[in-house]
């Protein structure tokens, strides 16, 4: 984490040995839409294993009537904890977002830690955290995560295994001065934060005075959008091929074809059912996707589920404001999984990061936007201001040079938001005397 603070948050739900999970699938929620339980399962055993743990069996039972204190009916709660049980696990991991009060009583029936898909997420998040503002968004969504879940039996597992959390002594007293520190080191993180958000918005202000235009990398956890952000410019940026493996935003510029840049930004991937209040938490990070002047959205067409990965980011995107931005679709893959019929996504090009296969061509499609957003100019500028010749030569696009006996001509095409800068010296003639 960022340093100790007064709740010693560790920032792992999982314990930094490998833990036995097995997990519990639940077929007929509705929260599942038309997402298959088997294939949710399986995404979840996925997010289990980046987390840490070992995954050492599953099951999936069929909820018909939701319960409200545990989710799952008496019979499927034995089930469930003797399959665990049987299994020699340590933690039981529930393919759902529960409710406090369904945790603390399948903690009380299981007599072991219990964790829903959130929790399970958060802890990759605090794994995977590497800026101060990737430390300070776990810490304060993990703390709001927690705060309605202590109890005694959390006070117990941290007490004999670690995790997060002080609990320092069991009861109901111990419980109530955690519940006080929490609120307080939230409030701390909220100060914090806006602070960090604050310092990003000037920083995109800045970008935007200077004429750049600005992109975000958008898409499903690990549809290769770190290694499209490598193919376009050599960053470098860390790629894995696990969910998650990008927390914190990486900006980088972009040379486009005719002259001109853009700069890119990869940001946190999206997942199905990811809480309202997770997208919340994680505001600072999203609003590189909100600010953007396009985004460019990454699909894994080697995942069966593609298509109900591109409803999610649609979704997400939507339901953090930023639905109605122009989209470039990266159909990411096309090594290894055939193309679709591009008509079918906006503005679509078929590329892969791993051979170079279609670059170009996304290259060009964003060039295309970049030429849209720029105004085409003549001007002639005083030797004695050179940075104006300079800025009109890093951000614009020079289709013409000469050099009068007062000053630099220039045509071409520069950023709409730069281009008032150059208005006292627009109109002047361009032929040489």
């Amino acid at each position: 984490m960022t340093g100790p603070s007064d709740t010693d948050v560790t920032g792992r739900l999982l314990d930094a040995r490998p833990e036995r999970a097995f997990l519990v699938g639940l077929e007929g929620l509705p929260e599942l839409g038309d997402w298959p339980a088997d294939a949710s399962l399986d995404e979840l055993a996925e997010l289990v294993e980046t987390a840490g743990a070992d995954v050492i069996g599953r099951t999936l039972l069929r909820i018909r009537r939701p319960v409200a204190a545990t989710l799952m009916g008496s019979g499927q709660l034995d089930e469930a904890i003797s399959l665990t049980r049987a299994h020699d696990a340590d933690v039981l991991v529930i393919d759902a977002d529960l409710r406090p009060r369904q945790q603390r009583n399948l903690e009380n029936a299981f007599k072991g830690k219990v964790l829903d898909r959130t929790g399970v997420i958060l802890d990759i998040f605090a794994a995977r955290a590497r800026t101060v503002e990737g430390h300070l968004q776990v810490e304060r969504a993990q703390l709001e995560y927690l705060l309605p879940r202590l109890s005694e039996l959390w006070v117990q597992f941290s007490r004999q295994r670690g995790g997060v959390g002080p609990f320092r002594g069991p009861g109901e007293t111990q419980i109530e001065t955690d519940r006080r520190l929490y609120r307080g080191r939230m409030a701390v993180l909220d100060k914090r934060l806006d602070a960090v958000r604050a310092r990003r918005a000037r920083g995109r202000a800045r970008r935007r005075e200077s004429g750049f235009l600005t992109a975000a990398l958008v898409g499903y956890t690990n549809a290769g959008k770190s290694s499209l952000l490598n193919a376009l410019t050599g960053a470098g940026v860390l790629t894995e091929d696990r969910l998650f493996a990008t927390l914190d935003p990486t900006t980088r510029s972009v040379d486009l074809p005719g002259g001109g840049a853009i700069l890119v930004t990869d940001t946190v991937g999206f997942i199905q059912r990811l809480p309202t209040r997770l997208v919340q938490a994680f505001r600072g990070t999203l609003e590189e996707a909100l600010e953007a002047d396009v985004l460019i959205h990454v699909v894994d067409l080697a995942n069966p589920a593609f298509e109900r990965q591109v409803e999610v980011v649609h979704d997400t995107l939507r339901e953090i404001g930023a639905g109605r931005r122009p989209i470039v679709t990266a159909l990411n893959k096309v090594d290894i999984a055939p193309a679709p019929d591009l008509a079918e996504y906006p503005n679509a090009v078929a590329v892969s990061a791993t051979t170079g296969e279609g670059i170009d061509d996304l290259l060009q499609r964003l060039a295309d936007i970049h030429k849209v957003s720029t105004v085409e100019i003549e001007v002639e500028i005083p030797y004695d201001d050179s940075r104006l010749v300079a800025l009109f030569h890093e951000h614009g696009n020079v289709q013409d040079e000469s050099f009068g006996q007062s000053g630099t001509r220039l045509r071409g095409a520069v950023p709409a938001a730069l281009a008032g800068r150059f208005d006292p010296y627009r109109g002047a003639p361009l032929t040489c005397p």
